[in-house]
């Protein structure tokens, strides 16, 4: 039998060969691993043109149609998660690319958020540094959450999960996105608001929608001129859903309190960023899935993906 090759993509911390067992597959594929981005796609094509599977992280590496057609040997493409806004599924169908995702066991990000929230309102992380530093006791002073309101964009799972672990710290919830109803928001047990009324009166704003045609750029420049000075954005969804334009002038203009950030339009986010230099900015680069239960929940269903395909199965998918 024909040994195949697989290539592992954007595997930045080094942990899918030990997170799962590849030895199952191994008498049939030749693994490797590619820790570092892609600079560009034809650096990604050429690099992937003799690899008949693909194993991927959802939205790291780009899959345009002209990637597929570049890459004539492919068979087999998984993609953490079941949806991958950077995957050309109609591309995949009509090269012929059997496309499967694997399911989350539990979504982590919801408990980031309240992460950033609680580091941008009690500078956890900051007094930290300053003490490892020797510096004296005490630069920040924090802001209470609870009684507070936090500002739901997208009443979804991962929304509601937020909203409930908010709602435990004592913070008063309200919701907003284009479809949804105040009916909904009373299942959830929070309340419902007007785009305007909830940026104009939340404390927090946090986003949780999908990337979408409709939800690219939703939160724009008149949004955050809504927000009071003295309230924080955080953002865990996709970058694109925000105007990063406006919301790097308004943050530098001090006319909201901060943000916390952990996705961005660009991946990973460019050194010389302008985000960087921002004190009221609280960035970390895209946590929210990457924990070790993740990536081996992820990693474990690839190597069953592949197995099942060998076999003429097709575990979870997509397209």
């Amino acid at each position: 039998m024909t040994r195949l090759r697989c290539a592992i993509l954007d595997d930045y911390l080094d942990v899918a060969l030990k997170v799962a067992d590849w030895s199952q597959i191994a008498d049939r594929v030749d693994v490797t691993v590619f820790n570092q981005p892609f600079a560009n796609a034809e650096t990604a094509a050429s690099a992937l043109k003799d690899f008949e599977i693909i194993c991927a992280m959802r939205e790291r590496t780009p899959f345009p149609r002209a990637l597929f057609a570049a890459l004539p040997k492919l068979k087999l493409l998984i993609t953490s998660g079941m949806r991958n806004a950077a995957i050309d599924m109609e591309a995949a169908k009509d090269q012929g690319v059997v496309l499967c995702g694997t399911q989350w066991g539990r979504d982590p990000t919801a408990p980031l958020t309240m992460g950033l929230i609680l580091e941008l309102t009690r500078n956890i992380g900051r007094e930290n540094a300053r003490m490892h530093a020797g510096e004296p006791l005490q630069k920040f002073v924090g802001m209470e959450i609870e009684g507070r309101t936090l500002g739901v964009i997208g009443l979804g799972k991962l929304g509601t999960k937020v909203s409930k672990l908010a709602q435990a710290f004592g913070m008063n919830v309200i919701a907003w996105s284009p479809n949804l109803t105040p009916e909904k928001c009373a299942e959830a047990g929070v309340g419902y608001a007007s785009k305007e009324e909830l940026f104009a009166t939340s404390d927090i704003v946090t986003i949780h929608v999908v990337l979408g045609p409709r939800s690219r750029g939703l939160v724009g420049r008149e949004d955050l001129a809504r927000m009071k000075p003295t309230a924080y954005l955080v953002n865990t969804a996709r970058g694109p859903i925000v105007d990063e334009g406006a919301l790097l002038e308004t943050l530098q203009q001090k006319k909201i309190a901060g943000a916390g950030i952990d996705v961005f339009s660009v991946e990973p986010l460019p050194v010389d960023h302008p985000f960087r230099k921002l004190d009221n900015l609280v960035l970390t680069p895209h946590l929210g899935y990457v924990t070790e239960d993740s990536f081996r929940n992820h990693y474990r269903q690839m190597v069953e993906g592949i197995d099942g395909w060998f076999k003429g199965e097709a575990p979870r998918k997509l397209a």
